[in-house]
């Protein structure tokens, strides 16, 4: 759970870099739970990567989760969001238990390696304030970074981009259509599951796919982001 002064700290850069950070609060209890879905394994070792990750809420999640053998990595971009995750790694018992298994990396995601691939990726990306371009290059880096039948488990709150469109300029609405396309995209090729939180501030979407070596069929149907 959140502290005060994570809470404090979110609300500070969604003021001062909302478009990186892209939401007032950090993700409630249950939106965690969900894009944690798939991080647990059968017991063999799971490499995990959290991109995104800002005050760690999901990160307590996805740390509750991980067996002995499980390693973490987190890539944040935003330079007081990793202080604060290096914070946590150094005080928080919980974290310190696992600190020996996670890497904390300052950069943009798309400059990760994709030498060692991951079993399981949680974005908590705000891909909604992204270039279409830029969303489909991210999502293609970590369809990269994943290994063999890896799931990535995202969100979105939804009917924003809907919302948004009925009073955006149409350079925005074309943008907006963009991502939506995008994130069709992927779905129609790697759609394995879709959670609703309606308990969230707003209600999220959690879209999970997997990149199996198995592509579902053309004609089979999957929902529609953002709706």
């Amino acid at each position: 759970m959140a502290s005060r002064a994570n809470y404090r700290l979110f609300w500070q850069e969604f003021r001062r870099t909302f478009h990186s950070t892209g939401a007032v609060l950090p993700s409630g209890s249950r939106l965690c739970r969900a894009l944690t879905r798939y991080v647990a394994g059968d017991g063999l070792p799971r490499r995990v990567l959290e991109v995104g990750p800002g005050t760690g809420v999901v990160t307590d999640q996805i740390i509750l989760q991980m067996g002995a053998r499980d390693t973490l990595d987190l890539v944040e971009v935003n330079d007081r969001f990793v202080a604060a995750l290096r914070d946590r790694l150094e005080h928080d018992p919980r974290w310190q238990s696992v600190a020996d298994r996670v890497a904390i990396h300052h950069l943009p995601v798309e400059q990760l390696s994709t030498d060692r691939p991951f079993d399981a990726i949680v974005s908590c990306l705000p891909f909604n304030n992204f270039p279409a371009e830029l969303v489909r290059s991210i999502l293609a880096h970590l369809e990269g970074l994943a290994a063999e039948d890896a799931t990535l488990s995202f969100f979105e709150y939804i009917g924003v981009r809907k919302a948004k469109a009925l009073v955006a300029s149409r350079e925005e609405r074309r943008r907006l259509e963009g991502i939506t396309q995008v994130l069709a995209d992927l779905l129609r090729q790697h759609a394995l599951r879709r959670d609703c939180v309606l308990a969230n501030i707003p209600p999220a979407w959690v879209h999970h796919v997997k990149f199996a070596t198995q592509h579902p069929t053309p004609n089979t149907q999957h929902p529609t982001p953002d709706t």
